[in-house]
């Protein structure tokens, strides 16, 4: 597992701006690092999807009593369907898959038949290595900002033209 950079955790969520009140879903959680601080600056619901066992029992211990920051502990590939048929619509999708494994590729490919969970003006963040090309152009997708930290990126989408606005 390797964690977001404090670094890239700052840059993100300065470019994400104020998600008070705004659902974030956190893809490939691991520790949770990004779910918790979507959390703690206001964003709700929240929730994170982390398929390893040993770090969902200490994601679990670490987010108990955070009334609106839930814990899904399976893999991505299970998680997406399930949180489509349970209604769930997100403003900020963040994934951070494990580096050079094709998964950027697949959630990209993936993210149409579950089109239901970002909002119309929802944004999507993948953090990805340099290394790692993202396939564009990518069909009602945008690519509106892109940020480098050393071997990091993060793309920055959304549908359409532009950039998502911000919820009121």
């Amino acid at each position: 597992m390797r964690k977001t950079s404090s670094k890239v955790l700052l840059a993100l969520f300065n470019a994400i701006g104020d998600i008070r009140g705004r659902s974030f879903l956190d893809l490939f959680s691991g520790s949770g690092q990004i779910a918790r601080e979507a959390w703690a600056r206001g964003a709700r619901p929240v929730v994170a999807v982390e398929a390893d066992k040993t770090s969902c029992v200490n994601l679990r211990s670490l987010c108990r009593d955070r009334e609106g920051l839930e814990v899904v502990c399976m893999d991505v590939r299970r998680a997406l369907p399930k949180l489509a048929k349970g209604g769930y619509k997100f403003s900020v999708i963040f994934a951070d898959p494990p580096y050079e494994y094709g998964w950027i590729g697949w959630l990209l490919s993936s993210l149409p038949k579950y089109d239901l969970l970002l909002k119309p003006d929802g944004l999507l963040v993948l953090e990805r290595s340099k290394r790692e090309d993202l396939p564009l152009p990518l069909e009602g997708w945008n690519l509106y900002k892109e940020r480098s930290y050393g071997d990091t990126v993060l793309s920055f989408l959304c549908r359409g033209e532009g950039s998502p606005k911000e919820e009121k």
